[in-house]
């Protein structure tokens, strides 16, 4: 059997070395010799069976949603595009929409992931199946190509092959998200590369090969027509980890033409800073840009490319130590922000899954190249705060964002709805596999990177080790040498998290077990026999973790697990304020209840205090995660601010004439909104808005009088740069220019006065936004008019 991509992922020597545990990854000196093995590769997903726990649970939850899907609606488009019937009538959501296909490719890597965490046959049977449908539509099509892919035409969406075409015969048209009249056709052709590349390794499959060959073949041809400058077009919308898709297929076969695909596939503009060491990762879509990163890791294992690789560790690291939120996630509303500004950017469009399912990826190429025990740290943080949240056990349903607002409930997409988020997509293959990576294997070494109830057959050493643990809620782990089928020496290395650094205890058999401690980790080497037991204890101490860039602002933490203030049932709505901590010594107001991880505070929390739970677990709860920090004094001067805020709005409420509630349905029918093109109603921290995206408008009326007039608009202050005008009845009284500096981290509104003239004997007025050329009008998130104070 072909060793699978996460069984080659260290096939490449490199650079990284590390600190101490907990600390960003460091490089190493010439000369400096690790302790640990300098290869590592990680156990595959086969010899570990889970045991029961909630990753056993949730992958039990998505094996019945994979096992609901309909292999034969995914293909609607594949097989009708090809001329052939479709078996199945087509799902609905982005399966109806033109980036089709890519449900599929992220349900292949699915199949193949739960077959090997769980062997169910009927996972496997599907993926061969569906490989043997794609080979049908190939063969049918004749050119190589295979896909379910649309594009736009004449209000209609049809076969989306002839974009590249158009591509090849140098007609480019591309935008972040749309080529040719496409949402991110690459993006998906990289799912299905992905997904076939997957079943092929996953049991050698060799026809998943043969149509991935067909298919390189067809894409070859289309970037070879293209110059540089035409090929950096074409990179300039999504086109997911081509790169790595490529470069892997000459990990199969050696054959060199799919490498030369592989490193034409690199974005100038994103990619040209990170190896140059520069962060200008703001206002980028973030999930656009991890997939290259992990592209380019592949890249240097297969060529030592020395700056593929340093533009993935510092990316990683920009991201994990500047841009990521407490339980691992990162972007607000899909997009990077300013670095070291995540207080100004708790949402309830936090998190993209897709981000932290990419991030873990690129987290277990570098941890690949040299053992790190800080790279774990992250990974563990990603995969139970952010991962295990995403979905919902009892339904297997999938969330799409993570909110960390304050009193926001998680939006999780039904069982049976057909949404088909990219986030639904990267679910499915992310809890299908909660064992991966939580095991690996060096000279003479077993690592346990996380703490998983599991069955781990190691049989490097013809050893079976049962991890049984109640990790995080509980400290100890103990992993016991259920078999070995010849005793001898070797070690075993226990990851020791950072905030437990010098305080893990480790026994073996009951007794200290002598261990050596070094770059976050306990090693044992020994001579081991079949019944030894290794355990090792960590502190579950509570502490609070400031946001990077503001102390101000702080999460609680125990041990790995990030602890939330419980707000209530998701289906009461939150009206209350955000909670605060306010005091000096905080944590020691929290105390235990009788249940495991659960705390009670005691007079710190205002308005009210507070259980804390774990985070991840507030499937059907309303959640307070983040916490401005307060003394006794600061608090009462907040208490007085927010008076004065509520004297300010009342005062606004008794000159209104007429307010307009943008993005609510019944409002903007109240006010007969009209729009043109691409406007949308947008929610964004709690509040209801609308934008009119480049070439589009909107506009609504509202009532007005005669006298001295004021309109008012209220916008977010953290906008990228753009400009639009608004008028009244046709005429242009302002132009207005939003950027990040406006007010950083919350709404502000903006007014203007009117001239008289525009609506003296008048008893209503249209009020439109237009934006200007490559620009978005707004967000608005609502308009009073008003009368001027005398």
């Amino acid at each position: 059997m072909r060793r699978t991509r996460r069984e080659m992922l260290a096939s490449a020597g490199s650079a990284l070395l590390v600190a101490g545990a907990g600390a960003a990854p460091a490089f190493a000196r010439a000369g400096e010799v690790a302790a640990l093995p300098q290869t590592l590769t990680p156990l595959p997903l086969t010899a570990i069976k889970l045991a029961p726990s909630d990753y056993a649970t949730a992958v039990q939850a998505n094996q019945r949603y994979l096992l609901r899907l309909d292999p034969d609606r995914l293909l609607h488009n594949f097989r009708l595009y090809a001329g052939l019937e479709p078996k199945g009538a087509i799902y609905g959501g982005w399966e109806k929409d033109t980036i089709a296909g890519h449900t599929l490719g992220h349900y292949l890597s699915a199949l193949v992931l739960g077959w090997q965490q769980t062997d169910e046959p009927e996972l496997r049977r599907r993926a061969d199946y569906i490989v043997a449908e794609l080979a049908e539509a190939q063969a049918k099509r004749g050119t190589g190509y295979v896909g379910a892919l649309g594009r736009r035409r004449d209000g209609k969406i049809v076969d989306g092959e002839v974009i590249f075409q158009e591509i090849q015969r140098g007609e480019i048209k591309s935008s972040g998200f749309d080529l040719n009249g496409s949402w991110s056709p690459l993006y998906t052709v990289h799912k299905l590369f992905a997904g076939l590349l997957d079943v092929h390794a996953g049991w050698n499959n060799a026809q998943a090969l043969q149509v991935t060959l067909g298919l390189a073949g067809y894409f070859e041809r289309v970037f070879a027509a293209l110059n540089d400058a035409q090929m950096q077009q074409v990179l300039g919308c999504e086109y997911g980890g081509l790169n790595e898709s490529f470069a892997e297929l000459y990990a199969r076969t050696r054959d060199a033409r799919w490498m030369v695909v592989a490193k034409r596939l690199y974005d100038d503009r994103v990619l040209d800073p990170l190896k140059a060491g520069e962060d200008k990762l703001a206002n980028f879509h973030a999930n656009t840009q991890v997939p290259k990163l992990i592209g380019l890791a592949r890249i240097h294992e297969l060529t030592g490319d020395a700056g593929d690789a340093k533009a993935a560790r510092f990316f990683w690291e920009r991201v994990t130590q500047h841009h990521s939120y407490v339980i691992g996630g990162n972007a607000d509303r899909e997009y990077f922000t300013a670095p070291d500004s995540i207080a100004q950017h708790i949402t309830e469009q936090t998190c993209e899954h897709c981000n932290t399912y990419n991030m873990l990826k690129l987290t277990s190429h570098l941890y690949a190249w040299q053992p790190d025990g800080a790279l774990f740290d992250f990974y563990e943080r990603a995969h139970l705060n952010h991962v295990m949240a995403q979905q919902d056990p009892k339904t297997g349903g999938f969330t799409y964002m993570t909110p960390l607002m304050s009193g926001t409930k998680r939006e999780f997409a039904g069982p049976e709805a057909e949404e088909f988020w990219c986030c639904i997509g990267s679910g499915m293959e992310s809890h299908a596999k909660h064992g991966e990576a939580a095991f690996w294997q060096g000279a003479d070494a077993f690592l346990v990177n996380l703490y998983i109830p599991a069955t781990i057959d190691w049989k490097a050493k013809g050893a079976l080790f049962v991890l049984d643990t109640a990790y995080p809620i509980e400290g100890t782990a103990t992993l016991k040498l259920a078999r070995l089928a010849r005793a001898g020496r070797f070690t075993v290395a226990l990851r020791v998290p950072g905030w437990a650094a010098g305080k893990a205890i480790v026994t073996v058999n009951g007794a200290p077990a002598g261990a050596r401690f070094e770059r976050g980790y306990a090693l044992v080497s020994r001579s081991w026999k079949a019944g030894d037991t290794l355990a090792i204890t960590l502190p579950m101490d509570l502490r609070l973790e400031a946001t990077p860039g503001d102390d101000s602002v702080v999460a609680v933490l125990r041990g790995p697990m990030v602890l939330a203030g419980d707000l209530g049932a998701a289906a009461t709505p939150w009206t209350g304020a955000d909670p605060a901590l306010v005091g000096q010594d905080l944590l020691a107001s929290f105390a235990p209840t009788a249940e495991p991880a659960i705390f009670q505070t005691r007079g710190v929390v205002r308005p009210g205090d507070l259980r804390f739970v774990p985070f991840y677990r507030q499937y059907d709860r309303r959640s307070a995660v983040y916490f401005k920090r307060f003394s006794e004094a600061q608090w009462r001067q907040e208490e007085a601010a927010f008076l004065a805020e509520q004297a300010r709005l009342k005062d606004i409420a008794a000159r209104s004439v007429d307010v307009m509630h943008l993005g609510e349905m019944q409002p903007e029918r109240d006010h007969d909104l009209r729009t043109e093109g691409a406007s949308f109603p947008v929610a964004y921290r709690g509040r209801q808005g609308r934008d009119a995206r480049t070439g589009s408008w909107f506009d609504f009326t509202m009532k007005v009088k005669d006298g001295p007039l004021l309109l008012q608009a209220t916008y977010w202050g953290g906008e990228r740069d753009r400009d639009f005008d608004i008028l009244i009845d046709g005429q242009k009284i302002v132009t207005q220019h939003l950027g990040e500096q406006d007010a950083p981290g919350k709404f502000f509104d903006v007014t203007y006065k009117l001239p008289e003239a525009l609506t003296k004997g008048k008893k209503s007025a249209r009020v439109r936004f237009v934006p200007h050329d490559g620009n978005t009008a707004g967000p608005v998130f609502g308009v009073v008019l008003l009368t001027a104070k005398p």
